[in-house]
């Protein structure tokens, strides 16, 4: 009788946060995939995030870890042999690195830590794209990686909206939300162009979308809010002439699909969280002192983004979208 087939050693990666942080890893994420294709990859992450760390096809399981705010969550759902590698895309420690050398894995790739190997030890540097933060740890380590690699798969759904603007108004923190009002007002000049808008809205900002919509004149068949599932939000950007939202979730999505998109910068430069550089995407920031992407309140950079020069650029984008000759609502009646 044949023995049973050992299970494959596996690489636990803790980067236990938001959708946002997450397409920022998939560089990382890919790197990893790469130098370890006989391992299993298991992501420590909010249980949310599993479809969209699927997705990456850098991911095989996720291991549900998930703290309040940005803290770092006890990894006490792993079971079975320790890690063979464990790697710390979460921070720089010491709080990640001491939750994942609670497992004693065999080897741990981190700030925290010097390589094992010869060469300089990593180190962190506040000025780094996020991005690029965690592809230079793994290079540290000897593990190539690409900070440009960022694009998914098409998603496998239609898009509920397909070749409309889509308006994400929300933020995890009120730091990084542009006043309502204010993407209203970006929402009716769209509307009077012609294109079709629809507004989004994440877990908890039903009223926040509905508001947007009802001063902007959107009916109710505009506002896909609630916290789309993964896929169908996916779909959603993949299939949009334009989005327009802050520092979030899906402005990464946008990058990850190539969709034309605008975000609004605040507490936080573009040069640290933004987009690639090229003309499919646009980010807005009035520079200012760094501010907290955390606060409780809309950061003063943020607001002195205006109105005008964010439809400008939302034309631009949307307009560059809509295939030659044209018009946006002819584009719409015919997807």
């Amino acid at each position: 009788m044949q023995g049973r087939i050992p299970a494959p050693p596996r690489v636990l990666v803790l980067r236990a946060l938001g959708l946002g942080d997450l397409l920022a890893g998939v560089p990382a994420l890919r790197g990893l995939r790469r130098a370890f294709p006989r391992h299993e990859i298991v992501l420590a992450a909010p249980p949310a995030l599993r479809d969209a760390a699927t997705a990456t096809g850098a991911v095989d399981t996720v291991l549900p870890a998930q703290a309040p705010g940005r803290r770092v969550p006890e990894l006490t759902g792993w079971q079975g042999p320790v890690p063979d590698i464990a790697v710390d895309l979460h921070g720089n420690g010491p709080e990640s690195h001491g939750a994942l050398a609670a497992l004693a894995p065999r080897r741990i790739l981190s700030y925290a830590c010097p390589p094992s190997t010869a060469g300089a030890p990593p180190v962190w540097r506040r000025e780094d794209h996020e991005r690029e933060r965690w592809c230079r740890l793994l290079e540290a380590y000897g593990i190539p990686a690409d900070p440009a690699d960022v694009r998914l798969p098409p998603p496998p759904c239609p898009s509920p909206a397909p070749g409309a603007v889509v308006v994400h108004p929300g933020a995890e923190a009120a730091a990084r939300r542009w006043p309502a009002r204010h993407y209203s007002t970006v929402v009716r000049r769209l509307l009077a162009e012609g294109f079709r808008v629809v507004v989004t809205g994440g877990p908890g900002e039903r009223e926040l979308a509905f508001e947007v919509a009802r001063t902007a004149g959107l009916g109710a068949r505009d506002v896909l809010s609630g916290g789309l599932p993964f896929d169908a939000l996916s779909a959603l950007i993949a299939g949009a002439a334009c989005l327009l939202s802050g520092d979030t979730g899906p402005a990464h999505l946008a990058v990850a699909h190539g969709t034309p998109s605008v975000t609004l910068f605040g507490p936080v430069a573009p040069r640290l969280w933004g987009p690639p550089p090229g003309p499919r995407h646009t980010a807005l920031w009035h520079p200012g002192p760094p501010g907290d992407p955390h606060g409780a309140v809309p950061d003063p950079s943020l607001l002195r983004i205006g109105t005008v020069e964010v439809l400008a650029s939302v034309l631009a984008q949307a307009r560059r979208a809509a295939p030659q000759g044209r018009r946006p609502t002819e584009v719409n009646e015919r997807a």
